[in-house]
């Protein structure tokens, strides 16, 4: 898998402690990967973290993303030839509670990524992930493509507008990559991910397994607003793939590097996105149980309509989702089940990213196709 350009090689992961950085440390270590980690302690009880025992596979560093001189040390001492800036305050809600949190994190933290990388003089590939949500949301039937204009209604997603207007501003000022710099940079923007391990709070799908895992109905704020739902592999073999054809140049179909330093979508099939009310109801398909209509007309602002194109990910990555919505709602569900009945985390999640990559194989993506 992606060319096995990971094996043996370097990689800082920031955010390791969280519920998408757990599933990247994982398969980066199955991939053969030596991670160091740096992130702040779980962020929940449970965590995914420790289920998969991963402070005993990967060099974990507890540090604050919000402490420059924390991050510019961490680098240099891993000598990474990999990065993935991860790390991040993810919830929207909670953004409204601490908004200078959110950007001391999400923005900041990112400007302290690119400045220890600024002064990096070895090659390193490196990925930043924000979201879908770092486009300004119109709240209209259209799919938004990565030249489309950023933006948020909220701290959280202005945060992350901000981060990739931070990461556009350090390429072009530093990592111009017509000049060939040693490090490269690329930003991800994901849609909405479900995977099982995510124990946050105000998402729907951890929230539905704490109410159901307790015999109550499941609340509901918004049964109507639509997401790009994925299963969480599925950006993440993004995430891999982007920075596997930014390290080596015979991996890409194209000769320059340029179309490949620049930001790039991951998301589901347009089928996939789906209201919450029939995430939901493909949730009990698998679990017995009911939710409950909980809308509240004064409540905070979310956005309602969301969709993501993935063309530019399709045409230069040769990238595409491997699992429909039906599948990335029955995996979800299969690995809670099975961990609640006693099944070992760490297995459930290999054999998960083991059948990934089997299926992404079969509809030759490119990046299972290489050898490794």
């Amino acid at each position: 898998m992606f060319g096995g350009v990971f094996e043996n090689k370097k990689v800082w992961l920031s955010g390791h402690t969280g519920f998408k950085g757990s599933w990247l440390a994982t398969w980066l270590l199955q991939l053969g990967a030596r991670v160091h980690g740096f992130a702040l302690e779980p962020p929940t009880t449970p965590s995914l973290f420790e289920q998969l025992g991963l402070s005993s596979q990967l060099d974990h560093e507890i540090g604050d993303i919000r402490d420059a001189a924390a991050v510019e040390k961490s680098i240099r001492s891993a000598a990474p030839d990999f990065v993935f800036h991860l790390a991040a305050q993810p919830i929207v809600r909670y953004s409204y509670r601490e908004p200078v949190e959110t950007y001391q994190t999400n923005v900041m933290g990112t400007v302290h990524v690119l400045e220890a990388l600024r002064h990096w003089r070895e090659p390193c590939a490196t990925v930043f992930a924000t979201t879908d949500k770092c486009y300004l949301n119109r709240e209209q039937q259209y799919a938004y493509r990565e030249e489309d204009a950023l933006g948020g209604h909220d701290p959280y997603s202005s945060s992350k507008a901000a981060a990739e207007i931070a990461i556009a501003a350090y390429r072009s000022s530093f990592f111009d990559p017509s000049k060939n710099p040693p490090v490269k940079i690329a930003s991800a923007r994901a849609g909405n991910v479900i995977g099982g391990g995510d124990w946050a709070t105000d998402r729907i799908v951890p929230d539905a397994i704490r109410s159901l895992g307790r015999g109550e109905p499941i609340p509901v704020r918004n049964k109507n607003a639509t997401r790009p739902w994925q299963h969480v592999l599925e950006p993440l073999s993004g995430y891999l793939w982007l920075a596997a054809v930014l390290a080596h140049p015979a991996l890409r179909e194209r000769t320059s590097a340029a179309e490949f330093t620049s930001a790039f979508n991951f998301g589901p099939e347009l089928e996939s996105n789906r209201t919450v009310e029939e995430l939901l109801e493909e949730i009990l398909k698998h679990v017995p149980g009911k939710w409950i209509d909980r809308h509240d007309p004064a409540a905070l602002h979310e956005s309602g309509l969301l969709n993501l194109s993935t063309d530019k990910a399709r045409h230069l990555l040769g990238w595409q989702p491997a699992w429909n919505f039906e599948e990335a709602v029955a995996e979800t569900i299969h690995w809670y089940n099975a961990v609640a009945q006693g099944s070992d985390a760490l297995k459930v999640t290999r054999d998960q990213i083991q059948a990934y990559a089997e299926r992404a194989r079969t509809l030759g993506m490119a990046w299972s196709a290489h050898p490794g």
